[in-house]
């Protein structure tokens, strides 16, 4: 396979029962290719660690709300973690290692070092995919109890789930049952490249981009828009056969695209020069 080798990583990682998927160490490779002397055994101490203190911290009594207060109480008052507001695309925020070194993110890295500790003090959590933005809950039914990790780790309710999205979107949005549910493994990392790859297409980072795009379909191969994507990073970066390639299976997955005139032009043209 002739990939970087942290991306060879990530794929033997996400190529597993979805269930066995180690998000963090998927993260860390992930990171690996920002950083190719990063060590993801070094962060996954840090987790490890982190988790051991809040486990001394923890009640007798493992109620869900007690459990919660002591984690946030552990990450936000004692080591100062907190959401990246005033530089929220900056693309450090993506990536675990720089997470976990400078307690700041955005929220589904946030989420992520929450949902690990919680995985290690016998509390598992689940990620939530709102659109626009990424909150957590325990895993177990009707919990009806959610965690903004990106806000100190507040406790939601549904309703106020619904209030945080209307502010959002600034305007009434309805809360639909979907919007709650559970993301897999595989989409919640998606999630995390989806985030990187707008960040470095807003800097004209391109080749970074690229990397992402790749990446987005060993999750997800064959995906109609991250095909596309590529084809036109591709085209972008003078790889024109390769963007011919992406472009012609973008159209012959989805013939009836709105953009599907657009990219006939654009194959014309490549065809043409």
């Amino acid at each position: 396979m002739d990939f970087p080798l942290p991306r060879q990583y990530f794929y033997k990682e996400i190529y597993q029962p979805e269930e066995q998927i180690d998000l963090a160490k998927a993260a860390l490779y992930i990171a690996q290719e920002e950083y190719p002397d990063l060590d993801p055994d070094e962060y996954l101490s840090a987790l490890d660690t982190m988790a051991d203190e809040v486990k001394e911290r923890l009640p007798a009594q493992r109620y869900p709300l007690r459990v919660i207060q002591t984690i946030n109480q552990y990450l936000y008052d004692d080591l100062g973690f907190s959401g990246n507001k005033d530089d929220y695309y900056d693309p450090r925020n993506s990536f675990l290692n720089d997470v976990i070194e400078r307690r700041t993110g955005i929220p589904i890295t946030l989420s992520l070092v929450y949902l690990e500790i919680a995985k290690r003090v016998d509390f598992p959590m689940v990620g939530i995919g709102m659109p626009g933005h990424f909150i957590i809950r325990p895993d177990f039914q009707d919990a009806g109890i959610y965690v903004d990790a990106f806000n100190r780790g507040e406790t939601l309710f549904e309703q106020d789930c619904q209030e945080r999205l209307s502010q959002l979107y600034q305007q009434r949005v309805e809360l639909k049952p979907s919007f709650l549910e559970p993301v897999s493994n595989r989409r919640f990392l998606a999630r995390m490249l989806m985030n990187l790859k707008l960040i470095y297409l807003n800097r004209h980072q391109l080749e970074q981009a690229l990397a992402v795009v790749d990446r987005i379909l060993l999750l997800f191969p064959g995906a109609p828009m991250e095909l596309r994507d590529r084809g036109l990073l591709y085209y972008q970066i003078g790889e024109l056969t390769l963007a011919s390639q992406d472009l012609e299976t973008y159209l012959v997955r989805v013939p009836n695209a709105e953009d599907a005139g657009a990219i006939r032009k654009l194959l014309e043209q490549i065809g043409n020069g």
